[in-house]
């Protein structure tokens, strides 16, 4: 997985994929192109579909009948659920870590 250069990244490739997925079906390709123009972060294809597959065998995300090579997949309610709890956590950190920040304390 190719990543920008950032010393604290925050990619987790199946949670780039959930929030992808939680604006319709995707097949892999459109899949890295969301996640690469929403988060900056190319997955790969390994990378993908090995996570994908995680993912399916969870439960949170399922594969849809195909055309030749292109298999789109979906969030399931479960996945859906996930990533609402995971994101929210995320703005819960995110607020408090801006708010020290904007507090002064480092200089």
């Amino acid at each position: 997985m190719a990543r920008r250069a950032d010393p604290l990244g925050w990619g987790n490739p199946p949670l780039l994929i959930l929030g992808s997925l939680a604006e319709g079906p995707k097949h892999g390709y459109a899949i890295i192109k969301d996640v690469r123009e929403q988060a900056g972060i190319t997955l790969g294809p390994g990378t993908l579909y090995a996570a994908l597959s995680r993912l399916e065998a969870q439960g949170l995300v399922e594969g849809l009948p195909g055309e030749e090579r292109r298999r789109p997949y979906r969030i399931t309610a479960a996945g859906a659920a996930l990533l609402a709890e995971r994101l929210a956590e995320m703005s819960r950190f995110a607020t408090i870590g801006l708010s020290r920040l904007s507090a002064g304390v480092v200089r």
